[in-house]
């Protein structure tokens, strides 16, 4: 398994909201066990995606938190293949409530764009996949 994370997206949600977007999570080889959000899944990025900031932890309000539909674009190195995942991806969904999205790569080095469906920054970063 290894870690993977982003820099947070910098993007514009509903209306005039302005937000932030972050990723974090594992690449595994797997299988995944039967009660795991993808059971069998095999070779693939587990992403903990969330929104906004608290200056202050779990205890106090979540700020720059807007609905977006998040968009993980990858690319396999080694096998040439690429695909995109997207996922909505309410405000309320902080530090304490990730989204978790499942993105299905296959084995080896791996590109991970994080971008939104708003206008935006976009973020990549790369993941070796076992």
């Amino acid at each position: 398994m290894n870690d993977v994370g982003t820099a947070p997206v910098l993007t514009l949600g509903n209306g005039i909201c302005a937000g932030i977007l972050s990723a974090s999570g594992t690449a595994y080889d797997g299988p995944l066990y039967e009660y795991s959000n993808a059971p069998g899944s095999t070779h693939s990025v587990e992403l903990r995606i969330t929104q906004g900031f608290s200056p202050l932890g779990e205890w106090a309000p979540t700020f720059l938190a807007c609905d977006v539909t998040a968009i993980i674009d990858w690319r396999n190195f080694d096998t040439g293949q690429s695909g995109s995942v997207s996922h909505f991806v309410p405000a309320r969904h902080s530090s304490t409530t990730p989204m978790v999205v499942q993105v299905h790569t296959g084995p080896g080095r791996v590109q991970l764009t994080l971008r939104t469906d708003r206008p935006n920054i976009p973020v990549s970063t790369e993941v070796i996949v076992p």
